[in-house]
C-alpha cells in the first residue's frame, strides 16, 4: 500500500520528479511551499511528490504520537534508532520511486530528498535502489544507516548534495559532515554547503538547491 502524498504538478506534462521526505513531528505539506521558491524553470516540468509519514509513537518524545519515519529512542552523537522501521519507510518511498517510473519518469530522473529524519531515509532509499536516480538531496539529517547499508552498485555516481546549519541543535552540524566523510570514503561525489542557521532551511540553501536540481535534471 502507498503511502499518502500530496502531489504538485507541472503546468505541462511531468518529465522529472522530486520526492521530498518532511522531518520528525511534519508532515507532507510541510515543504510545499518550498516548491514556488526554488522558481524552477517551467520548461523543466518537475512533479513534486511529498509523502506523509505515518503516526508512530516516538520514544524521545514521552512515548507521544506522532509522524515519525522511525523511533527515536535515544538522543545521542550517534542518536539510537529503531533501524527495522526506518527500513521499512526507505522500502515506502522505494514503492513511490517505482510508481513513478510506472507514470512514465525514468528512475534517471527522479531525485529522492530528505529534511532530518526524512534524509536518513532518503539515504537509505537512493543508495539501495536497483535502477540509476537523478540525485539524493539531504538537508540537515544524518546516514543513520551508514553501518549496516549495503549499497547498490546502480547508484554509484549518484549526485548527492548535503545541505547543513552551522548552528543546528537537534542535528549538529558534525553528523552532516560525518555523512559527507563515510559517503567519500565509498567513493561517492558529494557536495556540501553549511549555512548559518539552526534546523531549518534558509534562502541561500533554496537558492543552491534549485541550482544543484537545474543540474541534476538538465
Amino acid at each position: 500500500m502507498l503511502l499518502p502524498c500530496i502531489d504538485i504538478e507541472p503546468d505541462s506534462p511531468a518529465s522529472a520528479t522530486v520526492i521530498l521526505l518532511h522531518g520528525l513531528g511534519a508532515d507532507g505539506n510541510d515543504f510545499v511551499p518550498m516548491v514556488r521558491e526554488l522558481r524552477l524553470p517551467a520548461e523543466m516540468a518537475v512533479r513534486f511528490v511529498f509523502p506523509n509519514a505515518p503516526a508512530i509513537p516516538v520514544t524521545i518524545n514521552s512515548g507521544y504520537v506522532m509522524p515519525a519515519w522511525y523511533d527515536i529512542t535515544e538522543i545521542s552523537i550517534d542518536r539510537k534508532i529503531d533501524a527495522a522501521q526506518l527500513i521499512a519507510s526507505a522500502e515506502s518511498i522505494r514503492l513511490l520511486v517505482d510508481r513513478e517510473t510506472d507514470r512514465g519518469i525514468p528512475s534517471q530522473r527522479i531525485v529522492l530528498a530528505g529534511f532530518s529524519q526524512g534524509g536518513a531515509v532518503a539515504y537509505q532509499t537512493a543508495l539501495t535502489y536497483m535502477q540509476p536516480l537523478a540525485g539524493l538531496l539531504c538537508m540537515s539529517s544524518y546516514f543513520a544507516t551508514r553501518q549496516t547499508i549495503t549499497p547498490n552498485s546502480a547508484n554509484r555516481n549518484l549526485p548527492i548534495f548535503i545541505c547543513h546549519g552551522t548552528r543546528d541543535p537537534m542535528v549538529p552540524e558534525r553528523m552532516g559532515q560525518q555523512a559527507r566523510e563515510d559517503l567519500t570514503a565509498r567513493g561517492y561525489q558529494v557536495e556540501y554547503s553549511s549555512y548559518p542557521m539552526e534546523h531549518a532551511v534558509c534562502a541561500d540553501e533554496v537558492a543552491d538547491i534549485s541550482r544543484w536540481l537545474q543540474r541534476v535534471l538538465a
